[in-house]
């Protein structure tokens, strides 16, 4: 069954969607692929947790839509992990099991410097 999505869009979404694009260089942080609207890729914004409210930067990834679309059910932040995480995705779920497991709210360089001790929060054997 597929996940739905909860929350409302802040009143300045537009703006913070903006700043995620440009944060990630105006490319998808999954695929690489560059803002491209002609060719299918608009970039995009996906709360992975689902709630539109909840605007940390760990649960705001850019994504081209066809990442977005793939992704869209898939992701679920509160379920265990038995595999290793992509690449792309480290960070981010990093950034969440510091606020889940730790109660921390880190920045990106934080997560970045803490990223193998933050996995581990959640690693299966």
């Amino acid at each position: 069954m597929p996940r739905k999505g909860s929350g409302t869009y802040p009143f300045d979404w537009a703006e913070i969607a903006h700043n995620v694009k440009k944060a990630a260089s105006w490319m998808c942080v999954r695929c690489g692929h560059q803002h491209d609207p002609g060719a299918g890729r608009s970039l995009t914004v996906h709360h992975l947790s689902m709630n539109k409210s909840d605007c940390r930067w760990w649960n705001i990834p850019a994504l081209c839509q066809v990442c977005h679309l793939h992704i869209q059910a898939k992701v679920d932040l509160e379920r265990r992990w038995m595999f290793e995480h992509s690449a792309w995705f480290k960070p981010y779920v990093a950034g969440w099991y510091a606020w889940r497991y730790l109660g921390e709210s880190l920045s990106r360089n934080e997560v970045i410097e803490r990223l193998e001790e933050l996995l581990d929060l959640e690693r299966v054997l």
